[in-house]
């Protein structure tokens, strides 16, 4: 089995788009990431009349929050993430019902096919979707001081310090905070978080998932990937194909179970 491809992610300074890639990569890949800044978000944000509707259940908790800062950035995360699955599934942003999992990963309410993951990080806001398994995102500042021996007892196999101990040393702390995103990634998509110890996997070089022993993990159904985004972040990318055989068609006739789609037409009526 090939390895599953992750798609690369795509920069949408606004929430009217550009989203056609995003529709594009999750129709030829099953996948899509999308990355943005709070800040490239925020005028329009406060400045459309659709808040509330946008917001929907999350908007009473939009409006509780007492500090701006915090409140506008809980916004701009809940709409990034609808605003990205809106145009891939066909239906507007505001019909689309954000819940969340225990553990408070999101998800969309009716849409089983749709993975989601949200990663977060200073002005950097990434949202990660899939319809062929699980998937997740992680966003870390490229320029983050860590210690390298600290990483070491924390979060690397022996193999992946054996690697970092043969770079140059100005190269060593940049490939453990990659690794670092890459596990990140990959336990949100398995949604363990941090009950899964970094020690206990580890990837390679071309970013292949092993054992803390160095051998194979996978057999080619996950994909991992890591870019740099704004020229100051890195955002790693773990996605999963289930081998379900999704449907390429993403619109929501088809990726909706027949209740919410239902719902959804007597609503526009």
């Amino acid at each position: 089995m090939n390895q599953v491809r992750c798609a690369e992610p795509v920069h949408v300074p606004r929430p009217d788009g550009p989203w056609h890639q995003v529709r594009t990569d999750l129709a030829e890949l099953g996948n899509a990431v999308v990355y943005t800044t709070w800040s490239e978000w925020l005028p329009s944000m406060l400045t459309t009349p659709r808040l509330r509707d946008l917001l929907g259940a999350d908007w009473d908790r939009y409006r509780r929050t007492p500090d701006a800062t915090v409140r506008y950035r809980f916004a701009a995360a809940r709409l990034l993430i609808k605003c990205t699955a809106a145009p891939a599934l066909g239906v507007p942003p505001e019909y689309l019902d954000l819940a969340y999992r225990l553990g408070g990963r999101p998800y969309l309410r009716g849409f089983d096919q749709v993975e989601l993951s949200l990663s977060h990080t200073g002005d950097l806001m990434a949202v990660g979707l899939s319809r062929t398994g699980r998937i997740g995102v992680d966003v870390e500042p490229a320029g983050r001081s860590v210690r390298l021996d600290l990483l070491e007892a924390q979060i690397l196999t022996p193999m992946e310090a054996a690697e970092i101990a043969a770079l140059p040393e100005a190269e060593r702390v940049p490939h453990a905070l990659r690794l670092w995103t890459l596990k990140e990634a990959y336990t949100k998509a398995l949604g363990q978080g941090l009950r899964l110890g970094f020690k206990e996997f580890g990837f390679s070089e071309g970013e292949r998932l092993h054992a803390p022993d160095g051998s194979a993990a996978t057999r080619g159904e996950w994909g991992f990937a890591t870019h740099s985004v704004m020229g100051r972040y890195l955002l790693s990318i773990a996605c999963h194909d289930a081998g379900l055989g999704a449907a390429n068609d993403t619109s929501a006739g088809s990726m909706l179970d027949q209740g919410f789609l239902s719902a959804m037409s007597l609503a526009a009526d």
